[in-house]
């Protein structure tokens, strides 16, 4: 019932700047944290950002710097702000969000989203 919509992957070039929305749907009572991970051909899912509920943001050390992540808790949306932009992030970028979905006791769940491609060329 928990479903994840992302969205504003595409062609970039090199240098450049894409930015990235993920919108929760269904019945979740609280978000515990949001997060964007990503998957290049060939290699494993790894993490990109995380952002928890109270808005502190951690990011991977191939992007700090580069990346900026964001979310408007009342809108249930995460963003990620995506800046000089290199052949090495080219890759399929997935949201998760774990949380509660029923109440403050019921156990904390995560969901995905169906991932967004993001290719940087010339």
């Amino acid at each position: 019932q928990v479903q994840l919509a992302e969205s504003g992957g595409g062609l970039v070039q090199p240098g450049g700047s894409l930015r990235l929305s993920c919108v929760a749907s269904g019945t979740i009572f609280s978000i515990v944290d949001m997060a964007w991970y990503r998957q290049a051909p060939e290699k494993q899912r790894e993490l990109v950002a995380t952002i928890t509920g109270g808005g502190i943001p951690k990011y991977a050390d191939s992007v700090k710097g580069r990346f900026t992540i964001s979310r408007d808790i009342v809108k249930r949306t995460t963003y990620l702000q995506m800046d000089t932009l290199g052949p090495e992030d080219t890759a399929v970028y997935y949201c998760n969000v774990r949380g509660r979905r029923d109440s403050y006791y019921a156990p904390i769940l995560d969901y995905w989203g169906q991932g967004t491609q993001v290719t940087v060329s010339s």
